[in-house]
């Protein structure tokens, strides 16, 4: 039973640190898309910031 809960616990950290490494991508593309210099950049990243958070039709 403690194997279970090892897993358990090792799988819900992974995810976490998942969880925290795509909410720190969405955070610094979101940035880079209001302070980028030139008009071109700020598109670019606006259009992967809409990639990224595309969501799906139910």
């Amino acid at each position: 039973m403690s194997e279970i809960s090892q897993t358990l616990s090792c799988t819900a950290a992974l995810s976490g640190c998942a969880g925290l490494l795509y909410a720190g991508v969405l955070f610094t593309v979101a940035l880079v898309s209001v302070l980028a210099p030139t008009p071109q950049r700020r598109k670019d990243a606006r259009t992967t910031l809409a990639i990224l958070v595309r969501r799906r039709s139910r």
